[in-house]
């Protein structure tokens, strides 16, 4: 496959299916979210519901960019990612992919809807906890500046799925009270019929939008999973794009160097002294690199990474230091160096074609595959009545702008979790917190807060097993 031994390539094949594979469960686990209320309110048959919106999955994660994919990356900070030993890093995949896999099959077997988001990234924070156990770690084995950001998105999502159904709800039938067809939308649908057209089509297209936005942000869950992968493993074929042009960067380095020397460092302490000059250190490096690079094929293959490992440091520096209080930077100065590390970023921050269709294939086919349990929990078991139109259609529109939200600032975000309190949202915004079933609810409470306890230590024990094998 690679410049590797077979024992190496077998392993690294082994882990790209098994990273498919938790994309696949997570197809059939968090896809019925997106079909429960077309099922339950007649407006599509249930595979006719299941196939599309596995295509609009697939759709999505082809659209919905690499910003997701890169926040997952970055989880891992860089120096922890690679050494010289490539059964380290197989041994951090399989144990965060075992991991996210179990899990994942162990609640959908329950039926609870259940964030495969959450497995994901708690499998990674547990592997990079257990490296800094690790006699050779050095520094943080963890980005605790994304780490926090992401937990903030997983955290506040289901709030607000819940709290703005309520307001949707009231708010639509606030102003359908007084029309012909404001009752229907609040009534149990007739069994095995359709509702009126204008009705199916509004839930059609909230179904659409959830499967595509779905698509977008945990579809690129698994593209930045496979690119862990493979600058984990194969650092010298995936740590730079090979189809970027290294001409755009001298530039670019040249107004980041610019900035450096007009901060003032004599405030700053110590450590970010340091790093500021170690930032300028690694400007100039890539300065002398790139000047007369043309492409990206010229740089050795047993150096890409320590270019990729620059990129990344200089960054995660100077982006720090331009937030210190310290720092005299203008407001043209902070937005002129944020572009420019963006610019250079374009180099690492990036996905193969083939990458993003074998997630897309993955994700769509499990789409059509048991997802009927989780379904049966959502359409039945949250709350004590029958889905109505007024619903669905709420849960699920504010579900896609959540997740259409969240994937734009490339933040990932649980599927399950926002459509699940939507729901939630819908059936006390009906008859209040009776509605609710409260078996079905704790079970879903229970399951958010232990998932990420489980998984870390699940994963960290894994990965230490491992690393003590190989």
């Amino acid at each position: 496959m690679f410049e590797l031994d077979f024992a190496y390539s077998a392993l690294l094949i082994i882990c790209l299916i098994a990273a498919c594979s938790f994309e696949f469960v997570n197809g059939f686990h968090d896809t019925a979210n997106a079909v429960a209320t077309v099922i339950y309110t007649n407006s599509l048959k249930p595979w006719v519901a299941v196939i599309w919106s596995g295509f609009c999955n697939f759709i999505g994660v082809f659209w919905g960019g690499i910003a997701v994919a890169v926040g997952i990356i970055n989880l891992l900070p860089v120096e922890t990612l690679v050494d010289q030993n490539i059964a380290h890093s197989i041994s951090m995949v399989m144990a965060l992919l075992m991991t996210a896999i179990f899990w994942n099959l162990l609640t959908w077997y329950f039926g609870i809807p259940c964030s495969s988001s959450h497995t994901l990234i708690g499998s990674i924070l547990g592997v990079g906890l257990a490296y800094s156990l690790l006699p050779e770690a050095s520094g943080d084995a963890v980005n605790w500046g994304k780490a926090q950001e992401i937990g903030i998105s997983l955290l506040i999502s289901p709030l607000f799925g819940f709290s703005m159904t309520i307001i949707l709800m009231y708010l639509i039938r606030t102003f359908t009270k007084k029309t012909s067809y404001g009752d229907s939308l609040f009534k149990e649908p007739k069994k095995n019929q359709p509702p009126p057209l204008w009705i199916r089509s509004i839930l059609v297209l909230t179904c659409s939008l959830v499967s595509f936005f779905h698509g977008s942000n945990d579809g690129q869950k698994g593209v930045g999973l496979i690119m862990l992968i493979l600058i984990g493993v194969v650092p010298a074929y995936f740590a730079l794009d090979e189809s970027f042009s290294p001409t755009k960067l001298p530039g670019s380095l040249t107004k980041i160097e610019q900035v450096i020397s007009s901060i003032d460092s004599s405030h700053l302490s110590l450590t970010d002294r340091r790093n500021l000059h170690e930032a300028k250190q690694i400007n100039d490096r890539l300065k002398l690199r790139f000047a007369t690079l043309s492409d990206i094929h010229d740089i050795p293959k047993t150096e890409r990474f320590q270019v990729r490992k620059d990129i990344m440091i200089m960054d995660r520096e100077l982006t720090s230091i331009s937030k210190k209080e310290d720092v005299k930077l203008s407001e043209a100065e902070k937005k002129s160096l944020k572009d420019e590390l963006k610019n250079v970023r374009k180099a690492t921050d990036y996905s193969p074609t083939w990458v993003l269709l074998m997630i897309s294939l993955s994700l769509g086919l499990g789409t059509m595959i048991g997802w009927k349990r989780i379904v049966k929990t959502v359409g039945e078991k949250i709350g004590k009545e029958h889905l109505t139109y007024a619903q669905g259609a709420s849960a699920e529109l504010v579900a896609a702008s959540t997740i259409g939200l969240s994937s734009y600032f490339g933040l990932p975000v649980s599927t399950t979790h926002v459509l699940s309190s939507g729901i939630a949202g819908s059936m006390v915004a009906n008859r209040g917190v009776k509605n609710l079933q409260p078996d079905t609810v704790r079970n879903i409470l229970i399951a958010w807060f232990l998932t990420l306890p489980v998984v870390m230590i699940m994963a960290g024990t894994l990965f230490l097993v491992f690393r003590s094998i190989f």
